[in-house]
């Protein structure tokens, strides 16, 4: 058995010599990508498909895998299954193609071609026009054209050895990775910034990511996840980084000195400067967000100019006129929903009454008042990752406690609430607790400091409206070897 990979439509009207070249880099990719589950696999190619010959020791397990994965490398249109045949005759040929084409070319134009090598007593075009015309007998609607036809039905005989295609699978299309550059995206725990990477990989471009860890580890755990997803799923061909940088401190600062209306904006372009410093360190052109107009308060086109305004690299954003249920139904197909939906996409700056048509002036007054040494020091301390080394580098999540209600919460001793909203949003929702349990105040984004001087012989839960932040704060916690914090989930 062998396959033939046919080439994406796209590739097949390039110049010759881009043509030539994206052949090339697709051999290789293919090559790359299966040497992992199959070290002997040949890969050939000429002008119009590329030829797969497994070893002759590959296992059924990673044949089957090795036909899935064909599927999901760019620059493919259609992953074809080869097998070699016995030819004994016209007819027996004819009962053996009928149910591989024949719901194929049922309303469609079509001709056959058949290359024979070998001692024959007949010609190629003989068994043409016999095939021929059992195909277009058998099917409805079929007509043949032999100078434009929709669907070509090749068959080679070689001597006595008749190959047949015997099953055809759709493959991912777009153009080769690699041959469009590399670009730097974006990502997060929620359901946009996968599939606008995804999006990229499948264009050819070799896609970096960037992650603003807003949350600790159980943050970037998550989103390591999706990463690695998107990676060992559509482009193992290539190594590619994975980059966080540490932004709590960035949020904070924001939380404490910029006006309420304008966090999300100020945060987006923070984010930006980050992202275009540390895309020229690496020698990234371009930059690649999840941004749709009007999903968010940040993605106004009046803000998203603010925020373009700051960098010299291109933003492309793949989905800026998406509909959200066209993102998710596209995170659905290629895998990434249900870690967006295990994580919801957290963000440590919400305002109450966002301003969607910022103006310039107020944006850069207030950004007068940040301290962008702190920006710096993010940077500073961002840490580099080859992806397909995410999973096994992964920190160690510690568990939490979790208290869901105030009969059990009553039920708790030496305990301390620890409400972590924002001020404005305890004051328009105060939580109620039983009057025997003490409750602090502590904003999040002041607790990594104040934890540490909380006496140490009591339990602490926190508490947000969700319970997100909660449990990520507890984690990150957890982490510094702070155990005494869980989750309050009552509310």
């Amino acid at each position: 058995m062998k396959y033939l990979l046919k080439l994406f439509p796209e590739i097949t009207i390039k110049s010759r010599s881009v043509r030539k070249e994206m052949v090339r880099c697709l051999r290789a990719n293919v090559r790359n990508t299966l040497s992992r589950y199959d070290a002997g696999v040949r890969v050939t190619g000429n002008w119009d498909a590329l030829e797969v010959q497994p070893s002759a020791d590959v296992t059924e397990q990673d044949l089957a895998v090795i036909e899935a994965v064909m599927t999901r490398i760019p620059g493919i249109h259609e992953v074809l299954t080869i097998e070699d045949r016995e030819f004994h005759s016209f007819a027996e040929t004819a009962e053996q193609l009928l149910p591989l084409w024949g719901p194929y070319i049922t309303h469609k134009r079509f001709c056959v071609r058949v290359k024979r090598r070998g001692e024959h007593e007949f010609r190629s075009d003989d068994l043409e026009r016999h095939l021929g015309a059992a195909l277009l007998a058998a099917a409805p609607g079929a007509r043949v054209d032999l100078e434009r036809p929709d669907i070509v039905v090749s068959l080679e005989l070689k001597d006595k050895r008749l190959l047949l295609i015997t099953q055809r699978r759709p493959g991912l299309g777009g153009y080769p990775l690699g041959t469009q550059g590399a670009a730097l995206a974006l990502i997060s725990g929620g359901f946009d910034s996968p599939v606008a990477a995804y999006r990229m990989i499948r264009r050819g471009i070799k896609t970096h990511f960037l992650f603003f860890n807003l949350g600790g580890p159980a943050h970037e755990a998550g989103v390591r996840e999706v990463t690695h997803h998107l990676w060992q799923r559509y482009s193992t061909s290539h190594h590619v980084n994975f980059i966080s940088v540490p932004f709590e401190g960035v949020v904070n600062e924001i939380l404490t000195k910029i006006p309420d209306g304008l966090m999300g904006v100020v945060l987006k372009r923070m984010m930006m400067r980050a992202a275009s410093k540390i895309a020229a360190k690496n020698r990234i052109p371009v930059l690649v967000t999840g941004d749709a107009i009007a999903q968010v308060s940040s993605q106004s086109l009046t803000n998203l100019c603010l925020i373009d305004a700051l960098v010299e690299r291109p933003i492309l954003r793949p989905l800026v006129a998406n509909d959200k249920q066209d993102i998710i139904t596209e995170a659905r197909h290629i895998g990434t929903a249900e870690f967006a939906e295990r994580m919801p996409e957290y963000c440590g700056v919400t305002s109450r009454r966002p301003n969607t048509r910022a103006r310039r002036d107020r944006v850069e007054e207030a950004e007068a008042e940040f301290d962008f040494d702190v920006l710096e020091l993010a940077i500073e301390q961002a840490t580099k990752t080859r992806v397909d080394k995410l999973i096994e580098t992964a920190p160690t999540l510690a568990d939490v406690k979790v208290v869901d209600s105030q009969e059990a919460l009553a039920a708790q001793r030496d305990c301390s609430v620890i409400d972590i909203r924002h001020p404005s949003e305890r004051d328009e929702a105060p939580l109620q607790l039983p009057s025997e349990i003490q409750l602090l105040e502590i904003p999040f984004y002041e607790l990594q400091d104040e934890a540490k001087a909380l006496p140490t012989d009591r339990h602490y839960l926190l508490y947000c409206q969700q319970g997100m932040m909660s449990k990520m704060q507890a984690l990150r916690l957890a982490d510094q070897g702070l155990t005494n914090f869980g989750v309050y989930q009552g509310g």
